[in-house]
């Protein structure tokens, strides 16, 4: 599944409006199609979703949103660009998971100019605390040669608790490296092990070379640092 693990828990987070007998209906709604998404009946789970109604403010939001998740596990991405649009229109952009998201499905149809502007408001509409997507700038920052950008990036996504903390703290290592900062790199890289159990193979990689590097020739070994996608 490409997305479905990472925005899962988001889905199973339900935002309601409205009056009481429409929070309900649409809380029916949303619960079957998460069981349904959860069991990869997407097209099943999309049908549930279209049942909410538009009046119930966030929850209209959260269906729209959770069809583009189902349309991007089923590769439609296309279809998975207009409805995080369309949730992200109804939530007047407020809504960092579907701009997230969005971005992830435009760099798939390698349009990096607007993935990047996703991205972006994803930072924005969370007022900078949505770790993901500055982990995603900060990768596109790395590789465009922009390290004081890519640094910045990685260290604020690192300070945002999720699954991406780690690649976060192996790429600023490799940003470190880049620059001769072979001591901050080397404790980067620990930090990256460290939050994934011990098991990372990017960040063992890099560790090893850091070491390396610190009793030989550094430059013949920079170009082997591997950067986390």
């Amino acid at each position: 599944m490409k997305l479905w693990n990472l925005l899962l828990g988001s889905l199973l987070v339900l935002w309601l409006g409205g009056n009481i007998v429409g929070q309900s209906r649409d809380l029916v709604f949303i619960n079957l199609g998460n069981e349904l998404a959860a069991q990869e009946k997407y097209e099943l789970a999309i049908k549930q979703y279209e049942r909410v109604s538009s009046n119930n403010g966030m929850a209209y939001q959260r269906a729209l949103y959770n069809i583009g998740v189902c349309y991007y596990e089923l590769w439609r991405t296309h279809d998975a660009i207009v409805f995080y649009r369309r949730a992200l229109e109804a939530s007047n952009s407020r809504y960092p998971q579907a701009s997230y998201a969005l971005g992830i499905a435009l760099q798939d149809q390698d349009d990096t100019s607007a993935a990047r502007a996703a991205y972006q408001q994803a930072l924005d509409a969370s007022n900078g605390k949505y770790g993901p997507a500055a982990y995603k700038l900060g990768v596109m920052a790395a590789h465009e040669g922009e390290t004081e950008r890519a640094v910045a990036l990685f260290k604020q996504a690192a300070t945002q608790p999720g699954p991406h903390v780690a690649a976060a703290r192996n790429n600023l290592g490799v940003m470190f490296a880049r620059e001769g900062k072979l001591v901050d790199a080397e404790k980067q890289f620990q930090l990256a092990l460290k939050h994934a159990n011990g098991s990372f193979a990017d960040a063992e990689h890099n560790l090893e070379l850091c070491r390396l590097m610190r009793t030989t020739a550094v430059n013949q070994k920079i170009a082997e640092l591997t950067l986390s996608m």
